[in-house]
């Protein structure tokens, strides 16, 4: 085992004297040492309920075996850190998570990890992790909240709040209502209740087999949530037993697996950039060519908030990650049979499985024939662009409208908030992607007040920024090349017109070569907006988006 390096021989009598120290026994000093890595915090309320997760999967990896130690790592609200700077933060931090892992499971060469996550950059930066260590790895995603409820109404935390605001700002609801709002629409621990990118996450996870099925959408404060806690500690130290490593699991078609469960069920835009990551920790040739070519092929068979009114709740009751998978097993678009952390193929895991047909549609029935989530081309992006299909009107597949640009979110906001913003807008906020931010910051909060006020079928916004998993509107971003480097949406002007065709993926700029020449020669070297600290770090070795966003 790795721990032998700390626990045997003479020449490691200090180490074991502070494991000791640490409350390790003599008689478990040969047991697998099982790191369990806790992004507990009392922030974030889909990591509020951990302590309790924590007591599990310990409990679990002891009945198996295991000498369990909880080591902590950071977490980052998307939803308290939307609509400032401290949204630089959120997409950096992913990477700040997988080097902590890393950093703390090589330092104390731990035998195996259990994966303590929720919300949206601290999974797939665990997963980095797991795929750079490849030691025997589980996830535990803590699980979705509870739907929120008011005066007989559905609530979840984007049409609760976020949307709420352009509604009250709009006049639809006053502002008793929306503190009615306000109160009621997150009720408990838990990611919030639609297929936003922690959610996304979660799924995706259970679907390229790194964590326990029924893990995605067991509720957060839920018994079931705990068993699965506790089998999951148990798991590990079989998986060391038998050195069954993340590398034995994730491959590229896993990851396409992943690709096609995420089309099918309209999932975040971010998943994009977080599966392009996962393929270059593990060496793995997967790349914006594979979303690109699934898009074409697969159609959505789930719809859910914020597209739609069923949440993750809803999603469970349903039948969950295994249900998806065996709809699109049994339709034969694609979906690999590969073994999974459970130690049973994906073709056992959905063999009997209950699927509710009435939200996870058959692929004979989609919901559309459209992907839930597309890449777009053109002279504005290049190098290409992302969009959740799933989140649009069809009948603003084909959009034309006037630019109004904007170089930060700030003031586009400010636009949308003094009503400088009307129908046939195309707003375009720059030099908010990975480089430019620095951060890549989500635009959940321009999107959601076009929305509340009206005007989600009647405006576009395009961005070198992300979107959160919770917009919907016309919303293309992931803009590549991003206005930082040179890209093209850095050349738009306001009155130019923009043309958007999701039907043929293309996202047009009509403005002549030649112009676009002229306005590229003047354009000036863009200046770094911090000069200190980690996202000044992060800004110099950060690629673009169609490449993951990682940090070489």
């Amino acid at each position: 085992m790795r721990s032998d390096n700390i626990t045997k021989g003479i020449a490691r009598t200090p180490h074991r004297g502070l494991l000791m120290a640490t409350g390790v026994s003599k008689k478990n000093m040969d047991k697998p040492f099982i790191g369990i890595a806790s992004s507990f915090s009392d922030l974030v309320p889909g990591h509020i309920g951990m302590r309790d997760l924590e007591r599990q999967i310990e409990k679990g990896i002891h009945s198996a075996g295991g000498q369990a130690f909880i080591f902590g790592v950071p977490a980052v609200c998307d939803g308290i850190s939307m609509g400032h700077c401290g949204m630089r933060y959120s997409l950096p931090s992913r990477d700040l998570i997988a080097d902590c892992v890393e950093t703390v499971a090589e330092a104390h060469q731990l035998d195996g990890l259990v994966l303590l996550s929720n919300c949206d950059k601290i999974t797939p930066g665990m997963l980095i992790a797991a795929l750079r260590l490849n030691i025997p790895t589980i996830v535990v995603s803590a699980g979705p909240m509870l739907d929120g409820e008011s005066r007989c109404e559905k609530l979840t935390m984007i049409k609760g709040s976020f949307e709420a605001v352009g509604k009250y700002r709009n006049g639809i609801i006053d502002e008793k209502r929306l503190l009615e709002l306000e109160e009621e629409s997150c009720p408990s621990a838990g990611s919030c209740q639609g297929m936003y990118t922690a959610n996304t996450m979660a799924c995706l996870t259970e679907a390229i087999g790194m964590s326990l099925s029924y893990c995605a959408t067991s509720a957060a404060v839920s018994s079931k949530k705990r068993r699965i806690a506790f089998e999951s500690g148990y798991r590990v130290v079989e998986l060391v037993k038998n050195n069954i490593k993340p590398l034995d699991i994730v491959d590229k078609d896993t990851l396409r697996n992943a690709i096609i469960c995420d089309l099918a069920m309209g999932g975040s835009t971010n998943s994009f950039l977080h599966i392009l990551a996962l393929a270059n920790a593990g060496g793995i040739d997967v790349t914006l060519d594979d979303f690109e070519d699934l898009s074409y092929k697969i159609h959505q068979i789930v719809k859910l908030d914020p597209a739609a009114n069923p949440t993750m709740t809803d999603f469970h009751k349903a039948g969950g990650v295994p249900a998806l998978l065996k709809t699109l097993s049994d339709a034969k678009v694609g979906i690999t049979d590969k073994n999974t952390v459970s130690g049973y193929k994906i073709s056992e895991i959905i063999l009997d499985c209950y699927v509710d047909d009435t939200l996870i549609n058959s692929y004979e029935k989609p919901v559309t024939t459209k992907p839930g989530l597309g890449i777009l081309y053109g002279n504005i992006a290049p190098e290409g662009s992302v969009t959740k299909i799933s989140g649009i009107d069809e009948s603003c597949y084909e959009f034309e409208g006037i630019a109004k640009t904007f170089d930060s979110e700030e003031e586009a906001m400010s636009a949308l908030e003094n009503d400088e913003i009307k129908e046939g807008d195309v707003l375009i906020i720059r030099y908010e992607g990975p480089k430019g931010g620095p951060g890549m910051r989500e635009m959940l909060a321009p999107t959601s007040l076009l929305v509340g006020k009206g005007l989600g079928t009647k405006c576009a916004l395009i961005t070198d920024g992300r979107f959160s998993g919770g917009t919907r509107g016309i919303c293309i971003g992931h803009v590549c090349p991003e206005a930082a480097n040179g890209g093209p949406i850095a050349l738009i002007k306001n009155g130019d017109k923009i043309k958007i065709d999701i039907n043929t993926r293309q996202i047009n700029l009509c403005v002549s070569e030649q112009e676009l020449d002229i306005r590229k020669k003047s354009l000036k070297p863009f200046e770094l907006n911090c000069k200190s600290g980690y996202l000044t770090k992060y800004a110099r070795n950060v690629k673009d988006a169609s490449h993951g966003a990682i940090v070489e």
